[in-house]
């Protein structure tokens, strides 16, 4: 799979800012992605030196507008964490909103 292709977008939360911080950043992944493979994806987007990958899926939640009712596609989330020093420049001048 190509790295543009397992990467989908950072998730943008005042979460994730936090985490920005510490040097964990948070992104939107293709389902069938693993560790590795988000790890190899991010080292060569970013140009980083990736020590930790967690991955999360998120549920779908229900959801109605009127009287139809559904879901919300279910996907899935990669915390990554960099070696200290480095940083993604997605996240880089990005504040919170307070």
């Amino acid at each position: 799979m190509d790295p543009t292709q397992v990467i989908i977008r950072p998730v943008v939360s005042e979460k994730s800012f936090v985490l920005a911080e510490a040097g964990k950043y948070t992104f939107r992944v293709h389902d069938r992605a693993h560790k590795t493979q988000i790890r190899q994806a991010i080292e060569q987007l970013f140009d980083v030196k990736v020590l930790e990958v967690r991955t999360a899926s998120v549920k779908a939640k229900p959801k109605r507008r009127g009287h139809t009712s559904g879901r919300t596609r279910t996907w899935k989330k990669a915390i990554v964490q960099v070696r200290p020093g480095d940083t993604i420049p997605i996240f880089r001048g990005l504040e919170p909103l307070e």
